[in-house]
């Protein structure tokens, strides 16, 4: 990847509680998004992919905290923001204008008694004081129409709108703004096969058009492979592997990527027998030792169970990283 960085997370570690109660949720988080890239995050259930979203927001919910690490923006025009250093006003500012968030409960999300209008409009009051209302509503059209919602629905309440409408009004106010970076945490989940799929294909044009930066969290891998240009694979709180979209589906190195892999039916070519992943995910509070996975693992061997591998390039590839004794 030749692309400047705009977003660098380092050895980022967050608890959930403190003391004999407390559980550690993220273990030392390397990852960098790439200015105008679409960097997918996969993994099942309680990987941690929701909770490294809301850290790098910081929107955290009591009782998670961030115990270490750093999180960097990097300006278009130069210069260098520390988000976990942020006064609660700077945090303010800085959310929305160059950072947004679709949060996972996306269809759920918008006020169930204000019309879309009002919703729209309101972060336009918020962070554009100097606007008029005749301005804040131009605007709110233009943004439904930008997700292909006809201008007639600002006057609509949520109950009025379809699942599909909801979630596009959602993606609609993220972009309001014209932040730099928009975290999309599992925008795609309520919504059937054929919705998934026009919301995807309008994030693209949509990414096309205004060039910002996406990470788009899901469980679902099939869905990354098309519209990502880099994919990081969570595992009990780390990164076990990272590497570019095509890559990680015509060659996964981790035994779970690879399980991810094959837990999905392929639409073409010949048909094949799904093979899953056995087990279940580690509860954070009676994480294995060494690697999180050797349990589940078919190809664990004797360091697997005591020693936990280091993200690093394998060989000399230094487009991929993995997390696994095998290709150590």
């Amino acid at each position: 990847m030749t692309a400047e960085p705009i977003l660098t997370i380092s050895g980022l570690d967050v608890d959930y509680g403190t003391g004999a109660s407390g559980v550690r949720a993220l273990r030392n988080i390397d990852l960098t998004l790439h200015r105008g890239e679409v960097l997918g995050l996969a993994g099942e259930s309680g990987s941690g992919k929701s909770t490294l979203a809301y850290a790098v927001t910081r929107l955290l919910s009591p009782p998670g905290v961030i115990t270490g690490g750093d999180v960097h923006y990097h300006r278009p025009g130069g210069g260098t923001i520390d988000i976990l250093a942020l006064s609660p006003e700077q945090l303010r500012a800085f959310r929305w204008q160059e950072l947004s968030i679709v949060f996972q409960g996306a269809m759920n999300s918008l006020n169930p008694v204000h019309t879309v209008h009002s919703q729209l409009t309101d972060v336009l009051t918020a962070h554009r004081p100097g606007m008029r209302a005749a301005e804040r509503t131009a605007r709110a059209e233009e943004l439904l129409s930008l997700v292909g919602i006809s201008t007639d629905r600002l006057a609509a309440y949520p109950h009025q709108l379809s699942g599909g409408m909801r979630q596009r009004v959602m993606i609609a106010m993220a972009l309001a703004l014209e932040p730099e970076i928009v975290i999309m945490d599992e925008p795609t989940t309520a919504l059937d096969v054929v919705m998934q799929r026009q919301i995807l294909r309008t994030l693209v044009e949509l990414r096309e058009r205004l060039s910002f930066s996406v990470v788009f969290i899901t469980h679902d891998i099939s869905l990354l492979i098309e519209f990502s240009d880099r994919i990081a694979i969570m595992y009990g709180g780390r990164i076990v592997e990272q590497a570019g979209a095509t890559e990680i589906y015509r060659d996964p190195r981790h035994p779970y990527s690879e399980g991810l892999l094959h837990s999905f039916p392929a639409l073409h070519g010949p048909r094949r027998e799904l093979t899953g992943i056995p087990g279940s995910p580690p509860h954070l509070s009676a994480m294995p030792t060494g690697c999180a996975f050797h349990p589940r693992c078919a190809k664990a061997f004797e360091p697997c169970a005591t020693r936990v591998p280091v993200l690093a390039a394998p060989d000399a590839d230094q487009d991929r990283e993995v997390a696994c004794w095998l290709h150590r």
